[in-house]
């Protein structure tokens, strides 16, 4: 069978953090709309939908171009969404890529390295992209840590490259904090799904570990999903999204330094 991959954007207005959070304009440009050009510019993608519950953004998002389609208002999370979409009759991929609507500083090559991670490996069931932390940005990352924050995501893998541990916490743990070798690499909390694991994973309940960490992707671990996971490169980009309205000038500023990346 013939592998075609989608790009899903899940986007809800009603967040309690940041209501309308998708209409929100970064540098005169509403925030879902970044996004989708940011699909849109993905090669080996051969479609991108915006995924809501909302016709005042679905009206919204078709004026700019945007393929739209209504799911769900008792969808909990973006991945129900995707899921909701994969379901339907009329949509006809065997991978599906979840774009969260608030990725607004994603490179479309990261996208496009898990997208083809999945096209080359039908043995993949889920695939998702992390960063090797090097330099500056470990010292900072490093330090955000030691001081409580829960504000990013290390991972572990194994050597097929199948992630073994997500974690708050900063894994794996160095006895001897000076090494040269200490090896960190931060989780982009982005993914790609074959639909059947998709399928699969949608129909699992909350898992312990999840309930703790509050990752939704180690239910997956849990239950003996395996998840690849796919070394990305940002190329000097600055990684980043927009979780609260003060999250917006932080975001404007990155843009300002590194320059638009559509």
């Amino acid at each position: 069978m013939s592998e075609t991959a989608v790009i899903v954007i899940p986007a809800r207005m009603a967040s309690t953090r940041y209501p309308n959070k998708p209409m929100a304009k970064i540098n005169g440009i509403a925030m879902i709309e970044r996004v989708w050009r940011i699909g849109k510019s993905v090669k080996g993608a051969s479609d991108v939908i915006i995924a809501t519950d909302d016709l005042d953004l679905k009206a919204f998002a078709e004026g700019f171009g945007a393929k739209v389609i209504m799911t769900s208002s008792l969808c909990l999370t973006g991945t129900d969404r995707v899921a909701e979409i994969a379901e339907r009759s009329d949509i006809k991929h065997t991978i599906y890529f979840s774009l969260q609507g608030d990725a607004v500083l994603t490179p479309p090559w990261v996208i496009e390295d898990v997208l083809q991670a999945m096209l080359k490996d039908q043995k993949i069931h889920i695939a998702t992209p992390a960063v090797h932390l090097q330099g500056q940005a470990l010292s900072d990352f490093v330090e955000s840590k030691k001081g409580g924050s829960s504000s990013g995501t290390t991972v572990t893998f194994d050597k097929k490259g199948n992630a073994m541990y997500f974690s708050k916490a900063l894994i794996p743990y160095f006895r001897d904090e000076n090494s040269a070798d200490r090896t960190v690499y931060r989780h982009i909390g982005l993914y790609a799904y074959r639909k059947d694991a998709l399928q699969q994973f949608g129909q699992l309940p909350e898992g312990l570990f999840e309930k703790s960490e509050k990752l939704e992707q180690l239910r997956a671990l849990e239950n003996g999903i395996p998840i690849r996971v796919v070394r990305v490169d940002y190329r000097g980009r600055t990684h980043g999204s927009v979780d609260r309205p003060e999250d917006v000038s932080v975001v404007e500023a990155i843009i300002e330094k590194d320059g638009e990346l559509i």
